[in-house]
C-alpha cells in the first residue's frame, strides 16, 4: 500500500483523541497497515480501533458499535467474505472493502454480500478516508430521508398483495414469512415501491440510495436488484415485479 507520513500527520492527534467524532474499525491482518491507518484517522477526528483477525471482529463490532469498518479481504481466523457474511447477520454497520487491484470478482462478491464501499490496494489513506467520509454521509443522508417520508407520509409500511416492507423495522413480509434485509437492499425496494411504475435510471437510483458521492460503479445497482429478485422470486407474485427497462433502468410494476 502506498502509505506516506506526512510532517503533520500528528499535529491535531490530541484534540482528535479528545473530541472524537467517529468511531472507524479497522481489520487488517499488517500491523503496520493498520498502525499507519491509525495515525491518519486520529488526524482527522476519528476514534480508532485496530482488529488484526477475522473471527475477532463480530465481537469487536458488538462491544464497540463503530461507525464504519474497513475489513481486508486476507485474514487470519476467518475471511474477509465469512467475515462479511456474519455481519449482516445483525448489524447494518457500513462496511468498506480492501481488494486487490483489479480484482472484480472479489468487488461483485463483497457488493452481495453487503459492503458499502470497496477500495484497491495500494491506495493512499487519503482516498480511504474521503471514502470513509462518503459512506458516513450517505447513511446519514439514507437516515434522513427515511425520516422526512416518514414524517410526509405518516406511514413506515408500503404494502402490496403478498408484500409489506416495514423501513422503521428493516423487514419485509413475504407471503407468511418475515424476513430481514441489509439496510441498502430494503432502501432500494422500498423506495422503488414507494414510486410504482416510474422508471429510474441507475444514476438516479445511486444518487437517491447511495448518495452523490458514491465512488462505486452503477453495477453496484445490478448486484442489489439481483440479490432483491432472488429473494422475492421464491414466492409467486403476478401483481407486481422489478422490472428491467433495458438500457434504461428499473422500475417497480404494479398491475391492474
Amino acid at each position: 500500500m502506498n502509505i506516506h507520513l506526512e510532517n503533520t500527520c500528528n499535529r491535531n492527534r490530541t484534540v482528535a483523541e479528545i473530541n472524537p467524532e467517529k468511531t472507524v474499525l479497522i481489520v487488517d491482518d499488517d500491523p503496520h497497515i493498520g498502525e499507519l491507518l491509525k495515525l491518519y484517522f486520529e488526524n482527522e477526528g476519528f476514534r480508532v480501533d485496530v482488529c488484526f483477525r477475522g473471527d475477532e471482529v463480530v465481537d469487536r463490532v458488538q462491544q464497540l458499535n463503530p461507525d464504519v469498518v474497513i475489513l481486508d479481504l486476507m485474514l487470519p481466523g476467518m475471511g474477509g467474505f465469512d467475515v462479511m457474511r456474519e455481519l449482516r447477520r445483525y448489524s447494518s454497520v457500513p462496511v468498506i472493502m480492501l481488494t486487490a487491484r483489479g480484482d472484480t470478482l472479489d468487488k461483485i462478491v463483497g457488493l452481495e454480500l453487503g459492503a458499502d464501499d470497496y477500495i484497491a490496494k495500494p491506495f493512499e489513506p487519503k482516498e480511504l478516508i474521503a471514502r470513509v467520509k462518503a459512506v458516513l454521509r450517505r447513511a446519514s443522508k439514507s437516515n434522513a430521508f427515511f425520516s422526512s417520508e416518514s414524517q410526509a407520509s405518516g406511514d413506515d409500511v408500503i404494502s402490496y398483495t403478498d408484500l409489506e416492507i416495514n423501513r422503521t423495522q428493516y423487514l419485509v413480509r413475504l407471503g407468511d414469512e418475515e424476513l430481514s434485509f441489509p439496510p441498502k437492499e430494503l432502501e432500494l425496494l422500498y423506495f422503488l415501491a414507494s414510486h410504482p411504475n416510474r422508471v429510474f435510471t441507475r444514476s438516479q437510483i445511486l444518487e437517491n440510495i447511495w448518495g452523490f458521492d458514491y465512488y462505486g460503479e452503477p453495477r453496484t445497482v445490478d448486484v442489489h436488484i439481483k440479490r432483491l429478485r432472488e429473494k422475492l422470486d421464491v414466492v409467486d407474485h403476478p401483481d407486481w415485479n422489478i422490472k428491467t427497462i433495458w438500457s434504461v433502468g428499473y422500475k417497480f410494476e404494479v398491475k391492474g
